[in-house]
């Protein structure tokens, strides 16, 4: 399953912000994106994408899997917001023109508070990974 046509129907950030490029896999407990960088995204200093969107890239991938799981219910895409970053390491900065590929695995959910790890990769070498707290909105 490859979805590139219009991601952003599954998350709420749009350009210039977008950090990642499809969705490769979405499941019950995990999802994974593919990202293609380009040279004049927000986040490339120098050349290589910067910390903060390799961040950014794991955090859209969570929306992702919620926004997919919300078009496959027939509800609407809820909000989610970053309630923490831990154990967060960046061991290289991937070059622009390159493509990244990212995976989520839910660690805990409870009521709109979700917890996962999340790992991106280079040739199945990895990049950055972190756990991350995620909270959704809950509509109204």
């Amino acid at each position: 399953m490859t979805h590139t046509e219009n991601i952003t129907e599954y998350i709420p950030q749009r350009p210039p912000i977008v950090m990642i490029s499809r969705l490769l896999e979405a499941g019950e407990k995990n999802i994974r994106t593919g990202f293609d960088i380009v040279a004049d995204n927000v986040f490339v200093e120098n050349g290589r994408l910067q910390a903060p969107g390799l961040v950014e890239n794991i955090a859209q991938t969570a929306a992702a899997r919620i926004g997919y799981l919300a078009k496959q219910n027939n509800t609407p895409v809820p909000l989610g917001f970053i309630g923490a970053i831990q154990h967060l390491e960046v061991l290289e900065l991937p070059a622009a023109g390159s493509s990244l590929e990212t995976e989520i695995v839910i660690e805990h959910e409870v009521f709109n508070a979700t917890v996962v790890h999340g790992a991106v990769r280079q040739e199945g070498r990895i990049l950055a990974q972190c756990d991350m707290k995620i909270f959704v909105s809950q509509s109204k």
